[in-house]
C-alpha cells in the first residue's frame, strides 16, 4: 500500500491570495468511474476537479502534465457539503448549504479564467440544472444503480427523489424526525436507505416509496453532533454499514452492520475512539475462495470507515480485525470517503483542508472479483427496474434528441464490456492510443502515441468501429473474468482525460510496482495490519546469490530463564531527606534478586536482568522468543526493570537508571539519582521513578524532556500509616499513584502540585460512582473506570440507614463529576471526558441550575470573536484532541431537552450556528 496527502488539493480563502492563504474544510469527495479525476466541495462555496494522475504517479505531479487542478465550480453561494458523480460518468451532482442541489455537464467551450481569481479552468464544466426543493442545507446525495434516480437528503429532514434522467422532483419522503445526514441505495435498485439525526436508519421501497423497515439499534445512543452520518450498501446488496453507531449506552463508538431483509444489526466494527461519520464499501465484491464459484457463502466485503479521531479504518468481512488502520491521518475529523472504480485507491477528506491517498495492490485486497461478477450475482434477485422514460439516455446514442419540452443532454461515452483494441489505427488524423494487455501480469501498459482532445464525440466525429476513440489513461488495471479466462478485459467507463501533453521527455518510472510515494503533508502514524505484499520478485540471479546473515550482540545465545533468589546485598546508605529541598520520606528499597524479566508493552519480546551470585558482571538482555537479541553489562546490580513498544529501562542498586531502544542503544546518558529506585513504570514514551528518597520523576524518552521538574511525593503521603499501594503512567506523563487510605493522586504540571483524581469519599453519595460495577472484563474500560474499580472495595452497607442532608445526592454527584472533568482531562482520556461532561450537563439540566449551565456554556464556546492565531489565551482543544465547540453541542443538545433550560440551549444554539458559519 502506499499513502499520500498532496499538499495541492485544497481549498483556500479566497480572501488571502498569498501562500499562506489558510485552508478551509473539505466537506466531500468522490472520484470519476474512469478514476481520472476527483471533485472535492468545501467551505469556500466551490467544487474543485482534480486529475488523479499527479495524485497517484510522482513522475506526473513533477512534470505537471496533466495539469493538477482541471476546473473550479463557483455557481453555490453556500459550503459545498457534498459532491458525486453519476455511474454513467456524464454528470456531476452537488448539494450545499444553499439548499440547493446542482447538476453538472462537461462543456468544451467553457474553458477560461474562473471569474474573480487568477485560477485557469483546463476543463470547462457547466451547471446544467438547479434543483430547487430543499428549505435548508443539503447534506448527502447518492446515484442509484444505472443512475435512474438521483437521491437527496438535508437538515430540513427530507429525502427528495429526483428523475436520473429528466431531473424532474419524483418524490418527497418527509417521515424522518431529525436532520437526515446520509444516503445510500441497494446495488439491485430494490431499496434506499437513509440516516438522521433522529437515531433511525429507514428503508424505502424504491416500487412505491413505502418505508419498508425502520432501524433505531444501536443508534438509540449515538450523538447528535457529528456533521454527517454517511452509510454505505455492500456491492453484493447483503448489507448496510451504517456510521455514528454506539455500545454500552454510548461509551463504545462503533459502525453498524445491518442485515438485508431482516434489517437487524447483529454485527459491530469496533475499534474507533470516536465517533464514525462516514463509510464507504469498496465498490468490487470479493471471493473467500478465489477458485470457487461466486455463490453467497464465498462471498465478502471490504468496507472503509472514517471517524472523529481521525483515523480511518479498511475491514473485510470475512475477518474480525481490520486490514489497516491509518491513525491520526488528519489534524481534524474525517468527512468522506471514496473508493476508485477498480477498487485499489481509498480518498479521505477532512474538515482540515487536505485530503489523504490509499494506493493498494491487488495482492493486499485478496480475492477482488471483476465487476461482471458483481452483476451476475446481483441478477440472482430478479428484480426488474422501472423503465426509462422515452427519449433520454445517459449513453451516447444518435437519433436521440430532446423533444421541445424535454431536457435530453447530449451524448457522453459510457462503460463499454467489449473492448477491442484496433492496432495502429487512426481517427480523423490522430493516432489512437492501443491498450496492450502485457504478458504474464495483470495491469495494461499504454503505446505512446498522439494526445486525444478533451472534447465528446459528436455525430460529425468518425470513431473506430462505432466505438469512440479510447483516451489516453495514467494507469489501468484490468480484472480478469473468471468465467472467461481469454475474454475480453473488464475496463472502466471511458472519459475524456485531462488535457495532457505526451510523457516522451520523461524517463519511464515503474511507480506502480512498489515504489512509496512522497508524503506531502506528513501523518503522525501509520499502521497496517497486515504484511507488505506485492514486492518485486527476486530474479534468478539474486536467489542464487547468498545474503550474508546479519550479526546482533549477544545473538549466538539462547534464552536462560533463571530461578529469582534474593541477595545479600549491602544496603544502600545515603540522606533520607531527598536531594531537592529535603522530603522528610524513605520508601523501602526494591531488593537485589538473581533474575528479574518484564514483558515488552504490546509485544512478544522479553526484557531480562541477571545479578550474578559469583562475582560475575550483572547482565540485561532482549529476547525474543527463545533467541537474544542484544545484551548489556552493567556496573552495578540492578534492581527493577521496564520495557515499552519504544524503549526499555533498567534501575541499578547505586542509584542509576539506562535506557536503552530495540535494538540496544542508549538512547539517553546514564542518569544518576542519588538514591536507588524504589518505584519505576513506564508506559510508551514515558518513564516514572520514584526514589527510595522520594523525588518523582517523569521523561518522555522520546523528546528527552522532562515532563515536570523532579518533585517530592511527600504531599501524597500525608500521614504515617499512608503508604503507596500502586503506581502507573500514562503515555502523556500523568503518574496514577494510589495510596492505601483509598485516594488516587496525579501530578498537575500546569499548578505545580499533586491533584486527587478520584477517592472513596465520593461513592458516599454520588449517583455516578462506577466503582461498585466491578465487571469481569476492564480491559475496554477507559483508564477511570478501571481506577475507581480499583479503590471501589465492598460497600459499606450502614451509610444506606445514615441521616444525609437534603442537598446530598445532588452536591457530591455534582463534585464527583467536576473532578472526574479535570482527572479524565489530566490523564488524557478524551473519550470518558465526553462521557463526564455529558452526565454533567444532564445533572445539570435535571437540577434546573441554569447558572452552573451558563458558566459551562461559556467556558466551552470561548470568546465570541475568538479565530486561530489571535487569541492565545484561549484553547478550542481539551482533553488532547476534542474540540470544545463540538462539545458544546452536544451539551446544547441535552440543555434542550430539558424544561428548565430550553431556552438557554436555543439562544447558544443558535450563537453557535453563527459563528461556525463564520469560521
Amino acid at each position: 500500500m502506499r499513502f499520500t496527502k498532496p499538499s495541492w488539493v485544497a481549498h483556500k480563502d479566497a480572501v488571502k491570495t498569498d501562500n499562506n492563504a489558510k485552508r478551509l474544510s473539505i466537506f466531500s469527495v468522490h472520484v470519476h468511474p474512469d478514476g481520472s479525476r476527483i471533485a472535492t466541495g468545501g467551505l469556500d462555496a466551490k467544487i474543485r476537479i482534480w486529475s488523479t494522475k499527479p495524485i497517484l504517479n510522482p513522475a506526473s505531479e513533477a512534470s505537471g502534465k496533466p495539469p493538477k487542478s482541471l476546473c473550479t465550480l463557483t455557481m453555490h453561494t453556500g459550503p459545498v457539503l457534498t459532491v458525486r458523480w453519476a455511474h454513467s460518468g456524464r454528470w456531476l451532482a452537488s448539494g450545499s448549504d444553499d439548499e440547493i442541489v446542482m447538476i453538472w455537464d462537461l462543456d468544451p467551450n467553457a474553458k477560461g479564467k474562473v471569474w474573480g481569481t487568477d485560477e485557469v479552468n483546463v476543463e470547462g464544466w457547466k451547471p446544467l440544472k438547479r434543483l430547487p426543493g430543499h428549505e435548508s442545507d443539503v447534506t448527502d446525495l447518492a446515484w442509484s444503480p444505472g443512475d435512474r434516480y438521483l437521491a437527496s437528503v438535508g437538515l430540513d429532514s427530507a429525502v427528495f427523489i429526483w428523475c436520473g434522467y429528466t431531473l424532474e422532483r419524483l418524490r418527497k419522503l418527509d417521515m424522518h424526525q431529525g436532520f437526515v445526514k446520509g444516503v445510500c441505495w441497494d446495488p439491485v435498485g430494490e431499496f434506499l436507505a437513509t440516516q438522521s439525526d433522529d437515531r433511525t436508519v429507514k428503508i424505502w421501497r424504491t416500487t412505491d416509496w413505502g418505508l419498508e423497515a425502520e432501524v433505531r439499534k444501536p443508534f438509540e445512543d449515538s450523538p447528535g453532533s457529528t456533521f454527517f452520518r454517511r452509510l454505505s450498501w455492500s456491492p453484493d446488496g447483503a448489507h448496510i454499514t451504517a456510521a455514528n453507531a454506539t455500545n454500552n449506552k454510548g461509551f463504545v463508538f462503533i459502525a453498524a452492520v445491518i442485515a438485508r431483509n431482516t434489517w437487524t444489526s447483529e454485527i459491530s466494527l469496533v475499534g474507533h475512539e470516536n465517533t464514525v461519520e462516514v463509510a464507504a464499501y469498496n465498490p468490487h465484491i470479493f471471493l473467500r475462495n478465489p477458485n470457487a464459484p461466486v455463490q453467497t457463502a464465498n462471498i465478502c466485503s471490504v468496507v472503509a470507515l472514517g471517524a472523529d479521531d481521525r483515523s480511518v479504518s479498511v475491514w473485510q468481512t470475512k475477518s474480525a480485525r481490520p486490514l489497516i488502520v491509518a491513525k491520526e491521518v488528519f489534524e481534524r475529523h474525517i468527512m468522506d470517503l471514496s473508493w476508485s472504480w477498480d477498487g485499489l485507491t481509498l480518498y479521505a477528506a477532512s474538515s482540515d483542508g487536505t485530503l489523504a491517498v490509499f494506493n493498494f495492490d491487488p495482492e493486499e485486497l485478496e480475492g477482488i472479483a471483476p465487476h461482471s461478477a458483481q452483476e451476475q450475482y446481483l441478477a440472482k434477485f430478479g428484480f426488474i427496474p422501472p423503465p426509462v422514460p422515452g427519449g433520454y439516455s445517459h449513453f451516447g446514442g444518435a437519433g436521440v434528441g430532446p423533444g421541445p419540452e424535454k431536457m435530453t443532454p447530449p451524448p457522453s461515452p459510457g462503460r463499454v464490456d467489449n473492448f477491442e483494441p484496433v492496432a495502429n489505427a487512426n481517427v480523423n488524423g490522430e493516432k489512437v492510443n492501443v491498450l496492450v494487455a502485457k504478458r504474464g501480469k495483470k495491469r495494461a501498459q499504454l503505446q505512446p502515441g498522439g494526445v486525444p482532445s478533451a472534447s465528446r464525440p459528436s455525430a460529425s466525429t468518425p470513431v473506430a468501429n462505432g466505438r469512440p476513440p479510447i483516451s489516453k489513461r495514467a494507469q489501468l488495471i484490468p480484472i480478469q473474468d473468471n468465467n472467461k479466462p481469454n475474454g475480453p478485459l473488464m475496463l472502466s467507463p471511458l472519459f475524456p482525460p485531462p488535457s495532457e501533453q505526451p510523457f516522451n521527455d520523461i524517463a519511464p518510472q515503474k511507480w506502480s510496482d512498489g515504489m512509496a510515494m512522497d508524503l506531502d503533508v506528513p501523518i503522525d502514524a501509520l499502521d497496517s495490519a497486515f504484511p507488505a505484499k506485492g514486492k518485486r520478485k527476486a530474479s534468478i540471479d539474486d536467489e542464487a546469490r547468498p545474503i550474508p546473515k546479519a550479526r546482533t550482540l549477544g545473538g549466538d545465545r539462547a534464552r536462560e530463564v533463571g530461578v529469582a533468589r534474593e541477595l545479600a546485598a549491602a544496603q544502600w546508605v545515603g540522606q533520607s531527606t531527598g536531594i531537592a529541598g529535603g522530603s522528610g520520606v524513605l520508601l523501602p528499597t526494591l531488593p537485589v534478586l538473581t533474575y528479574l524479566t518484564t514483558d515488552v508493552e504490546g509485544g512478544e519480546e522479553v526484557f531480562d536482568g541477571k545479578n550474578s551470585e559469583d562475582g560475575r558482571p550483572t547482565e540485561v538482555i532482549f529476547v525474543l522468543g527463545k533467541q537474544t537479541q542484544w545484551l548489556d553489562y552493567l556496573p552495578s546490580p540492578v534492581i527493577t526493570l521496564r520495557a515499552t513498544s519504544s524503549f526499555c529501562a533498567a534501575a541499578m542498586q547505586d542509584g542509576s537508571i539506562n535506557v536503552y531502544s530495540h535494538t540496544g542503544r542508549r538512547l539517553m546518558p546514564t542518569v544518576v539519582l542519588g538514591s536507588p529506585c524504589a518505584i519505576m513504570e513506564a508506559s510508551k514514551n514515558a518513564l516514572f521513578i520514584v526514589t527510595s528518597s522520594g523525588m518523582a520523576y517523569c521523561w518522555n524518552i522520546k523528546k528527552q524532556t522532562p515532563f515536570f521538574p523532579p518533585t517530592s511525593i511527600a504531599p501524597v503521603l500525608s500521614s504515617p500509616n499512608q503508604v503507596i499501594s500502586s503506581t502507573a503512567v500514562r503515555p502523556n506523563g500523568s503518574p496514577v499513584v494510589t495510596c492505601s487510605n483509598g485516594v488516587v493522586y496525579t501530578y498537575d504540571t500546569s499548578l505545580c502540585s499533586w491533584v486527587k483524581v478520584t477517592e472513596k469519599w465520593w461513592s458516599e453519595g454520588s449517583d455516578v460512582w462506577q466503582g461498585r460495577q466491578r465487571g469481569n472484563n476492564t480491559t475496554r474500560q477507559g483508564v477511570m473506570s478501571n481506577i475507581e474499580a480499583s479503590i471501589a472495595g465492598t460497600p459499606d452497607e450502614s451509610n444506606a440507614d445514615k441521616q444525609r442532608p437534603e442537598w446530598w445526592s445532588a452536591a457530591l454527584t455534582l463534585g464527583h463529576l467536576e473532578a472526574k472533568l479535570h482527572a479524565t482531562r489530566l490523564l488524557d482520556s478524551p473519550q470518558e471526558y465526553k462521557q463526564a461532561l455529558l452526565l454533567y450537563a444532564k445533572k445539570i439540566a435535571d437540577e434546573g441550575f441554569r447558572a452552573k449551565g451558563e458558566e459551562l456554556i461559556k467556558e466551552l464556546f470561548g470568546p465570541v470573536y475568538w479565530r486561530p492565531g489571535r487569541d492565545d489565551g484561549w484553547s478550542p482543544i481539551v482533553a488532547g484532541q476534542l474540540l470544545k465547540r463540538d462539545l458544546l453541542r452536544d451539551v446544547l443538545s441535552v440543555f434542550a431537552r430539558s424544561k428548565t433550560l430550553t431556552k438557554l440551549a436555543m439562544d447558544w444554539q443558535d450563537t453557535l450556528k453563527k459563528s461556525l458559519n463564520e469560521d
